[in-house]
């Protein structure tokens, strides 16, 4: 049984030396400066993309010739 010790102790304190430089290294590169930012972002484009088609659906319903619906960046992605 205490031989296992001996062993296993080592090992353990080798195994979160590890894991402590591991995390120290992500803590210096940036890993967790902004978790929620890239989702809000997600959000935001949607309601930009809608608020302009909103706006463009009222000039045409009033009549203006110079408002036409704009494509968005996905739609030239998918003709190519």
């Amino acid at each position: 049984m205490t031989e296992t010790l001996y062993l296993l102790i080592p090992i353990s304190v080798v195994l979160v030396f590890l894991i402590a430089i591991a995390f120290w290294w992500s803590l210096r590169s940036g890993q967790f400066d902004d978790l929620e930012g890239p989702a809000y972002r997600i959000l935001m484009d949607d309601d930009h993309s809608s608020a302009s088609s909103s706006q463009v659906s009222g000039k045409v319903a009033e009549g203006d010739p110079d408002a036409r619906p704009r494509e968005s960046p996905a739609a030239n992605l998918r003709d190519s």
